[in-house]
């Protein structure tokens, strides 16, 4: 049986499909689990804070992670904003004895389980509809009409990448949609 230090628990899913709230679920719900801070070269909104829900990096300092290869993985998400997981926060969450839980997009979740083919669980968030995606987006009222757009073509793109993840969890409900990820995450510990 592989340590618990050694394991990786990705949650990924268009953006406004429900990953950050079912992340959130399983942070409350299971002890063992540590929330990895994902590094982003954004601008903070209002209610983030750096070091807690990102590494909020200038871009030149991000470019120069990438090449030192300080990144388990790294993307150019939406046009000029790089997200990635550093390897330093993975190996602080190891040190914890803790399970990092990489709340990430769809093609660093990809990387993610190429290079720890064997000790990662991913789960998928699909959100019932591109329609019903299009109204979580517009409800959070942080987003414009272009960015909006955006964000509805690239999450059609990574549906079509679902079924190369480990399990697949439609959210149409999300006290249901918790519930299956919690019941697929305590089977992936007991492993």
């Amino acid at each position: 049986m592989e340590s618990i230090h050694q394991k990786i628990l990705i949650i990924t899913a268009p953006s406004g499909a429900g990953k950050t709230s079912i992340t959130h679920f399983l942070m409350q719900e299971i002890p063992s689990l540590a929330f990895s801070i994902s590094a982003t070269t954004r601008k903070s909104r209002e209610n983030e804070k750096h070091e807690i829900d990102y590494y909020f990096i200038e871009m030149e300092e991000f470019k120069k992670k990438i090449q030192l290869k300080e990144f388990a993985e790294w993307e150019m998400v939406y046009e000029g904003k790089y997200y990635g997981t550093l390897k330093s926060e993975l190996k602080r969450i190891w040190g914890l004895q803790k399970i990092p839980v990489l709340d990430i997009d769809v093609k660093g979740a990809l990387h993610i389980q190429q290079q720890y083919p064997e000790n990662t669980l991913s789960i998928f968030v699909e959100p019932p509809s591109v329609d019903e995606l299009k109204n979580r987006l517009q409800s959070r009222g942080t987003e414009s009409e272009e960015s909006i757009r955006a964000r509805i073509n690239k999450a059609s793109y990574e549906i079509s990448f679902k079924d190369q993840f480990d399990k697949i969890i439609v959210n149409d409900n999300l006290e249901r949609a918790c519930l299956e990820a919690h019941a697929i995450v305590k089977d992936f510990l007991k492993s």
